[in-house]
């Protein structure tokens, strides 16, 4: 029987403004390859978090969230984006990035937190559920899809 090799250590830290060489050298967590100007906007947001899991030095999964806030409710974060890499999967680092984050909302006084998936996946909703969340609703997403921008796409 061949040998696994032991599980590395996870730790989980929280990317701010001036990590974003550690986020670019983080690549294979993300959907498309981060740009420093779309880096840099998510960063020096003070409702946005970022955190990334790493075995050792090498990351290893993210999550990443977003305060809503409107004037008649209270303070609520939007779990916008998990990801794992691949040869992590199947370890807790989903489930514990996503407790790690209702962790910190609870911190920061926020009321909830919520995301959207699509229903067939597995792998996300067994992590959310791993970390609490309740049971799914029959809420429905529509989409308005825009153009690309080359940048953040803020004003100047």
């Amino acid at each position: 029987m061949p040998e696994v090799p032991p599980r590395k250590a996870v730790r989980i830290e929280r990317l701010a403004s001036g990590d974003e060489a550690r986020i670019l050298a983080a690549t294979e967590l993300f959907d498309h390859a981060p740009t420093e100007a779309y880096t840099g906007h998510f960063l020096d947001e003070s409702g946005h978090v970022l955190l990334v899991a790493y075995e050792g030095d090498e990351p290893a999964g993210f999550v990443s969230g977003v305060e809503v806030a409107h004037p008649d409710k209270p303070v609520e974060m939007f779990l916008n984006e998990l990801g794992v890499r691949e040869a992590s999967r199947g370890r807790g680092i989903g489930r514990a990035l996503v407790a790690a984050l209702r962790d910190l909302t609870v911190e920061r006084g926020c009321a909830g937190m919520w995301v959207l998936t699509d229903a067939d996946n597995e792998a996300a909703l067994r992590a959310y559920r791993a970390a609490g969340a309740g049971a799914p609703s029959d809420t429905v997403m529509l989409e308005w899809v825009f153009e690309r921008p080359p940048s953040h796409g803020g004003a100047s």
